[in-house]
């Protein structure tokens, strides 16, 4: 017996309220798939550690080690949106690493002077890149595969094949110093909970608000039981870190600037017009180009940025170790990219954000750090990162194919 129209409708309506069902499911899982890896590696690593990972001390080494990676994420994140990539920051770490030790070692400039100089060169070796890839057109992988040799070895020449120390105390602070306790002097750092409290409370404020400006304007929202559930594990997830840090020497003041630059590019991406430009060109580019975006100009500025980038993760490499080294910076670019990718970012451009990047950064520095307490050799976490990282990228093309059908 044949169905009517209306049961026809009806049978359709039914298979569409079961196949949402199981979409908000599987979108959720996808959406914040990298959080729940992370909560899983934290807990996994916290109970085979013996509960060192969790330990204030180490929490706080593991932010200091990471720094450099999670800053250089940040800008490959921009360079990966475009579809492109750039092979030479670790080469770049390493050259500016030098130029700041020869202005402040050698030649006595003051610190400032010379972080703002070095920052230049970054920002001069983005342009030199950036020239290339978007005005002459070579594809990027080979410019910046040119740089990487170029700047390796223009830092041995630099620093003739030795170690160029010490840097002045000043320097050294920006990745080793801590934000003064200036309303406790007990176990618990008070100006860090402080801080915790006031960032914990605009976090939440600003997921309460962006919520509010989709419900406005007609978009779909979740709901307030999600919404409720995501405001609570955001702010115990801060404060928990707080107290955490708040427990030994309070908040690094390498922490400080990596949210800052958290925020500022967070905001780049998603509240302004060249971060729509970014997304669209990295999408598709030629669409890009026939609706008005200066293809070649955007590239040509984000590859600047990730020299700027580089740059700010080479004076954190030479602060923290007090020196430079010509071997400072070696495979910096794979972790950067690697980061990225883990953290949600397409190989095909067009797909990513800030914070899975940086989430992708942590990852990768939870797994060095667990795996080192547990005695794991540099072997066997090599091989494991590199199986993270294909996992991923699978991941990422099973989610796009899941999408398009």
């Amino acid at each position: 017996m044949e169905q009517t129209s209306d049961e026809k409708t009806l049978s359709k309506e039914n298979n569409r309220e079961k196949k949402t069902i199981k979409d908000i499911a599987l979108d959720i899982l996808s959406k914040y798939s990298m959080i729940f890896i992370l909560i899983a590696i934290l807990i996994a690593f916290q109970l085979l550690t013996d509960g060192i990972l969790w330990k204030p001390l180490n929490i706080t080494n593991l932010i200091l080690q990471n720094s450099h990676v999670l800053v250089l994420a940040i800008g490959m994140l921009l360079v990966i949106l475009l579809g492109d990539v750039d092979l030479s920051v670790g080469s770049v770490v390493a050259f500016v690493g030098a130029a700041s030790a020869v202005m402040m070692v050698q030649w006595q400039w003051h610190p400032m002077i010379a972080i703002i100089a070095s920052l230049l060169v970054g920002g001069l070796i983005g342009a030199w890149n950036g020239f290339w890839i978007s005005y002459v057109g070579i594809p990027a992988f080979i410019v910046t595969l040119a740089g990487l040799l170029s700047f390796r070895g223009l830092t041995q020449v630099i620093l003739g094949g030795t170690t160029l120390a010490p840097f002045p105390t000043f320097f050294t602070k920006l990745s080793s110093g801590y934000i003064p306790d200036f309303i406790g002097n007990g176990e618990l750092h008070l100006t860090s909970i402080l801080i915790g409290l006031v960032l914990s409370l605009l976090s939440v404020w600003n997921m309460w608000k962006a919520r509010k400006r989709k419900k406005d304007n007609l978009f779909e929202v979740e709901s307030s039981a999600w919404f409720i559930t995501k405001a609570a594990i955001m702010f115990a997830s801060i404060m928990l870190l707080t107290f955490v840090l708040a427990s030994y020497q309070g908040y690094p003041v390498i922490l400080i600037l990596l949210a800052v630059l958290v925020m500022i590019y967070g905001f780049l991406t998603t509240k302004t017009t060249i971060g729509r430009q970014i997304y669209a060109t990295g999408g598709n580019r030629k669409a890009a180009e026939l609706s008005g975006v200066k293809t070649k100009k955007l590239t040509f500025w984000i590859f600047v940025n990730m020299g700027v980038m580089a740059a700010l993760s080479g004076l954190l490499v030479a602060s923290r170790l007090n020196a430079a080294t010509p071997n400072a910076g070696n495979g910096f670019e794979l972790d950067a990219i690697a980061a990225v990718y883990i953290g949600g970012a397409s190989a095909s451009g067009g797909i990513g954000t800030i914070l899975g990047a940086v989430i992708g950064g942590l990852i990768m520095g939870i797994l060095n750090n667990g795996m080192s307490i547990m005695g794991i050799g540099i072997d066997w976490q090599q091989a494991i990162k590199g199986l993270i990282l294909l996992l991923a990228v699978a991941f990422d093309i099973y989610s796009r194919k899941r999408k398009a059908s």
